[in-house]
This record gives C-alpha cells, sequence and structure tokens, in this order.
C-alpha cells in the first residue's frame, strides 16, 4: 500500500500545473492547491500584501504536497480512520473538501451505522468505521469508492458545466470517475456500458 506522503506526491502530479478554468468553480489553481485555499491558509507568496492567481502560479510542488499533508490529512483527523480507506478519504478531502467526511457518514449511515454528516471525524465516526471495516471484511474502501462516485454523477447531474469531469469528449470516463475508481478493486468499476448508461440523460 502506498504511504500517505507517496499518495500526496501522486496527487500533485496528477493535478499539474497552473489552470484557471472558467467552469471549474475552485478558480485559479496549481497542483490540485486552489486559490481559495491559500486566500484561507494566507499564502501570500510574492509579499504584494494579497493573494491572488500570481501567487497560485508562484506555488511549488513541495508546498503543495506539505498543504495537503497538513490540511487535508492530519487536521481533518483522516489518520484515525482505518487505514484501507484512509488514501480514498484524503485523496477526495483533496478534491471536495469536509464533503469527503460527509460521503464517508452517509455512507456508513446506509450500512447500518447512523452517523450525522457533519463533515468531522470525532469518536462516533472513528468507531462506526472501524466497526464498518471489520463487517465488510476489508471492503470499506470499495464501498466509499461506489459512494463518491455516485456524488460525482449526481454533482454532474445538477451541473452541467460540471460533466466534462465526468463524462470525456469520446463518451468514456471522465476524470472524476477515474480518479474515484482508482482507489477500488476493479471488480467494482463500472463497464464503459454502465458508465454511459448512467450518463445517457445529459
Amino acid at each position: 500500500m502506498q504511504s500517505i506522503q507517496e499518495i500526496a506526491a501522486e496527487i500533485v502530479a496528477r493535478e499539474g500545473g497552473y489552470v484557471n478554468d472558467l467552469a471549474d468553480p475552485g478558480g485559479a489553481t496549481k497542483y490540485g492547491v486552489t486559490i481559495h485555499t491559500m486566500r484561507r491558509l494566507g499564502l501570500d507568496l510574492d509579499g504584494n500584501g494579497r493573494v491572488n492567481a500570481a501567487d497560485v502560479r508562484r506555488l511549488t510542488r513541495a508546498q503543495a504536497v506539505e498543504i495537503f499533508l497538513r490540511d487535508y490529512y492530519e487536521k481533518p483527523g483522516i489518520a484515525g480512520l482505518p487505514e484501507a480507506v484512509q488514501p480514498p478519504v484524503f485523496d477526495m478531502q483533496v478534491n471536495a473538501g469536509a464533503n469527503a467526511v460527509k460521503i464517508l457518514q452517509r455512507m456508513l449511515t446506509r450500512l447500518g451505522w447512523p452517523l450525522a454528516d457533519d463533515g468531522m471525524i470525532g469518536p462516533k465516526t472513528r468507531a462506526a468505521a472501524d466497526q464498518a471495516e471489520a463487517a465488510l471484511e476489508g471492503g470499506l474502501a470499495d464501498e466509499y469508492g461506489s459512494a463518491r462516485r455516485d456524488y460525482y454523477y449526481a454533482l454532474a447531474d445538477a451541473r452541467p458545466a460540471s460533466r466534462k469531469y465526468v463524462l470525456s469528449r469520446a463518451g468514456g470516463k471522465g476524470g472524476w470517475i477515474i480518479r474515484a475508481e482508482a482507489f477500488m478493486s476493479p471488480a467494482r468499476h463500472l463497464t464503459l456500458a454502465q458508465h454511459r448508461a448512467r450518463c445517457a440523460g445529459w
């Protein structure tokens, strides 16, 4: 299994350099770190007293990895979850903030461990995740991956501008679906036909 540090470095490599896609609510982004995150953290890298796109452009890979490990893994308490589910929840935390934990909490509730979906990892969420991992005999990561994939589909249902992240121009799986399934067993991946059927109404 990859270490969390390796996953963080992989996220940075996958996200790539500077982009400012008007269809992406994250705004100016580099290595997966958005301008909103940099403003929240006060990362004025050029020292001009404000955080803007120029600061996003200055962000280094090492700084991005540090941000992910500190603010998206350690601070939310992901280390307290079962080891097998830490990588996908961490990856989703980078992608969608507290929604990553809310997805986990809603999934655990659906599976029989009722929780408030507050996006915070406390003792009840940790205990429920531990119990579910034991009951599912190691299948918690796959359950989470399915729930994460459903979240992306629902997001694209509601927001047409996001559909390009779910459905590629060629009609295949978009980046969000590929990302969710990367942390799942191959047997739990959707076939191309299933994926296309899910997106057929768009």
